[in-house]
């Protein structure tokens, strides 16, 4: 106390963080990107899609060409649970028939993103159709044409059909993106490419995810398989993977095996203005950068405000 008789303020701490100056409280709501695991591409098959895309990202889209969701309201004390799924295995030649799987879900709290549908295989008994999933799988052709699988609302676009056997060629579709359908394979016998990811700036740097795989392809005739589009989803030249905590989709194989989804990724993000979360498992890279506390997880864990 000054000899002017002025009083001195005392601040007391009772929770886990202890800012200096007056109390910081924790957020009352937070801004997020739920992206699941791609799907797998097909053997000789269709290309994966990619992982469902969900955002709150004000300005932003979510996956599907839906304007950004509401911000996750999230109460002090509470811990919320984060999932980050794998990437679909890919379609391989242990037997002809092989199926690639679908991507894994991603989930925040009550956020959920589907995972990628598997592109089709080029199996025995015909061509097989791409598996629905947060973007849908490309369809594969043998004996018969398969189609694309459906993409979620709010979250994915759908594959694209295969062409059928030209020329010697099985043209198969593209896995669809969040941002666009997979092309459908080409009666130049061009397997179609994957429709494109949609870019975020919740890091404070504009990154493109959930690109489709492109469609492979089989037969005598040598044409290129289908890209991954968006520079995130598998590309079809020798079936490549989808890109790791992307939710890319995998693509279709040329010569046998299609190739994994990429695995999927759950940002978090909230205005520094307030305090830093109390607890986290599963190791996620904090920043606070351009105004926000920023969460990165690329494996399942948990944050608790």
């Amino acid at each position: 106390m000054s000899r002017f008789g002025s009083r001195t303020r005392v601040t007391t701490y009772t929770s886990a963080w202890m800012p200096t100056g007056d109390m910081v409280s924790p957020p009352s709501s937070v801004e997020y990107l739920v992206i699941a695991g791609g799907g797998g591409g097909g053997n000789y098959g269709g290309g994966g899609g990619a992982g469902g895309y969900r955002s709150s990202v004000s300005g932003e889209n979510s996956g599907g060409g839906a304007s950004a969701e509401s911000a996750l309201a999230v109460t002090a004390g509470v811990s919320l649970t984060v999932t980050v799924g794998a990437g679909g295995a890919a379609g391989t030649t242990a037997t002809n028939d092989k199926s690639a799987s679908q991507g894994a879900n991603s989930v925040f709290s009550t956020i959920t993103s589907e995972g990628g549908g598997a592109g089709g295989n080029n199996a025995s008994t015909g061509g097989q159709n791409g598996a629905a999933g947060g973007s849908g799988g490309g369809g594969s052709n043998q004996n018969a044409t398969g189609t694309g699988g459906a993409g979620t609302a709010n979250q994915g676009y759908g594959g694209g059909n295969a062409a059928g056997s030209i020329g010697g060629a099985n043209v198969n579709g593209g896995g669809g993106g969040a941002g666009a359908v997979g092309d459908a394979g080409q009666a130049t016998v061009k397997p179609g490419n994957g429709g494109v990811g949609v870019a975020s700036s919740i890091t404070g740097s504009s990154v493109t995810r959930a690109g489709g795989g492109g469609g492979g392809k089989g037969g005598s005739v040598d044409v290129p398989a289908g890209t991954g589009s968006g520079g995130t989803g598998g590309g079809g030249n020798m079936g490549v993977a989808g890109s790791v905590n992307t939710g890319g989709g995998g693509g279709g194989g040329v010569a046998g095996n299609g190739a994994a989804g990429g695995s999927g990724i759950v940002i978090i993000r909230y205005a520094d203005t307030f305090a830093l979360a109390s607890a986290t498992t599963g190791s996620p890279t904090q920043t606070t950068t351009g105004g926000y506390h920023i969460y990165e997880f690329t494996a399942s864990g948990s944050i608790t405000f």
